[in-house]
């Protein structure tokens, strides 16, 4: 199943988000709020800011939600295959689990493939068992 995108234009980079990916981390925010304001329509301005410096700020984006593309250059796909599975606890957030990965229900019906999973562990996701940043507007707190 391919994900959705929404795709960001300017003559010097294409910006494009994948919504049921995002966790809400807010590195994108938080880097670089002159390109992604989330009280602005549309969120991202792909032109307030240098292409370089918008990269650096989506190359943090744990989730890969935000992917660019540079003209001329054909959207990167992830290649990185792990030899392990890891999960990574993320603080006050959702469960990180890289590898070569498959979610299925216990009839065995296919949910999700990927290499980069977040699992929801604050109970609130309304896309369960995947974390939707539900955990940010309930203030979630691991112990």
């Amino acid at each position: 199943m391919e994900e959705k995108r929404i795709y960001y234009k300017s003559n010097k980079i294409t910006v494009s988000y994948a919504p049921e990916k995002c966790i809400h981390a807010a590195e994108c925010v938080n880097g670089l709020p002159s390109v992604f304001d989330t009280s602005q329509k549309p969120w991202v301005n792909v032109n307030a800011e240098l292409p370089m410096k918008i990269i650096e700020v989506i190359k943090k984006c744990p989730s890969k939600a935000l992917k660019y593309k540079l003209p001329g250059e054909v959207e990167k796909k992830e290649e990185t295959k792990m030899e392990k599975t890891k999960i990574t606890v993320m603080p006050n957030g959702p469960l990180m689990i890289e590898g070569n990965l498959t979610v299925k229900k216990m009839t065995g019906e296919n949910i999700k493939d990927g290499e980069k999973l977040f699992l929801c562990r604050c109970g609130h996701s309304a896309s369960k068992p995947f974390c939707d940043g539900a955990h940010k507007k309930a203030n979630f707190e691991a112990e």
